[in-house]
C-alpha cells in the first residue's frame, strides 16, 4: 500500500469510526465530508470504493443493526426506536426497515409473525435437505441430515412464523433442478429478505452458468464495486437459499474452492456434479 493509499484508508476507517459513534445525530454527507478534510464529492468516491457502499447506505445499515436490537432484546416501541436512532419519526423508520431488511419495523419485531411458511424435507444428490416456502416462492433451503435441526433453523430464521410441513408446488418446482427438468426453471420463484447489497449479489449470482465457475473479484465488478470483494463474500454467507442462488460456483481468484456454508467437500462435489451434467449436455 503507497502513501496515498495508506491516507485514503486512514480517511475512510476515520469516518467508519465516526458514523458508529454518531449515527444517532444521522450526520450528512456534507458534515462526514468535513470530518476527513475532503470535498463531498470526492468523500463520496472514496467511501464507495473503500467500503464497498456508500455513505448514506452505510449510515442506514448502522442505524438499522441498532433499532432492530431495540426492537427485539428491549422491545422498545416504533417511536422510541425512531427517536433513539436519530429520526423523525416512525414513518422514516418504516421506510429505511423496507429498504434495508425488505420489511416493517413492526414485521421484524413481530419475527415474522404474519408468515405462514410450508417446509418439507427431501433428498439431493448432495445429501438431505430441507425446503421452505411462503405464498411469494421459496424462502429457505439448506443441506441438513438431521431433520430436527433442520427445522429449528429454519424457525431461527423465521422465529414467530407459522410453519406447516407441507410439500407445495412452489417446492416441486424448484426440486426439479436436482432431475435434470430446466424446463421447470422459469416456474422458480423466490421470496428473500435482504438489504440491496446482498439482493444485487445474490442476483449476480444467478446470472453464473451452471458447470461456469466466478469468483468474489468478478461479481464484485459485476455489481459496480469492484473494491467490495470481501463485501461480496459475507453477501454470498448469508445465502438463504442453498443451490437455486448458486454461491457454490463463486471461487478464490487463485483457483481455490474456498468455504461454503454447507461444507467444502459438499461444494466441490456440486461443481464436479454441474460440470459432468453439461459435459452430457454438450455432446
Amino acid at each position: 500500500m503507497n502513501e496515498q493509499q495508506q491516507l485514503n484508508y486512514n480517511r475512510i476507517a476515520a469516518a467508519i469510526e465516526y458514523i458508529n459513534t454518531n449515527f444517532r445525530q444521522q450526520p450528512s454527507l456534507e458534515e462526514l465530508a468535513k470530518q476527513v478534510h475532503v470535498s463531498p464529492f470526492h468523500f463520496q468516491r472514496l467511501f464507495s470504493e473503500w467500503a464497498g457502499t456508500t455513505p448514506k447506505k452505510f449510515l442506514q445499515y448502522i442505524s438499522t443493526e441498532h433499532a432492530k436490537k431495540l426492537l427485539k432484546e428491549q422491545q422498545a416501541t416504533l417511536f422510541d426506536t425512531a427517536m433513539e436512532i436519530g429520526l423523525s419519526g416512525t414513518s422514516r423508520l418504516h421506510d429505511l426497515f423496507i429498504n434495508i431488511e425488505g420489511m416493517t419495523p413492526a414485521e421484524y419485531k413481530n419475527g415474522g409473525a404474519a408468515l405462514h411458511i410450508h417446509f418439507s424435507y427431501a433428498e439431493s444428490p448432495f445429501g438431505n435437505l430441507i425446503i421452505a416456502s411462503t405464498p411469494k416462492g421459496i424462502c429457505y433451503m439448506a443441506f441438513e441430515e438431521d431433520e430436527t435441526k433442520a427445522l429449528n433453523d429454519l424457525k431461527d430464521k423465521f422465529p414467530n412464523a407459522t410453519c406447516q410441513q407441507k410439500l407445495d408446488i412452489i417446492q416441486q418446482n424448484a426440486l426439479f433442478i436436482f432431475q435434470n427438468d430446466w424446463s421447470k426453471l422459469s416456474n422458480i420463484k423466490l421470496h428473500l429478505k435482504g438489504t440491496d447489497f446482498q439482493l444485487k449479489v445474490w442476483e449476480s449470482l444467478l446470472k453464473v452458468p451452471m458447470g461456469k465457475l466466478s469468483t468474489y473479484g468478478n461479481i464484485a465488478a459485476q455489481i459496480g464495486n469492484t473494491n467490495a470483494s470481501r463485501a461480496v463474500g459475507t453477501a454470498i454467507g448469508s445465502n438463504p437459499v442453498a443451490y437455486l442462488i448458486p454461491c457454490h460456483r463463486v471461487i478464490q481468484s487463485s483457483g481455490q474452492i474456498g468455504g461454503y456454508m454447507w461444507g467444502p467437500t459438499r461444494k466441490t462435489a456440486i461443481i464436479g456434479w454441474e460440470s459432468a451434467k453439461t459435459d452430457q449436455s454438450a455432446t
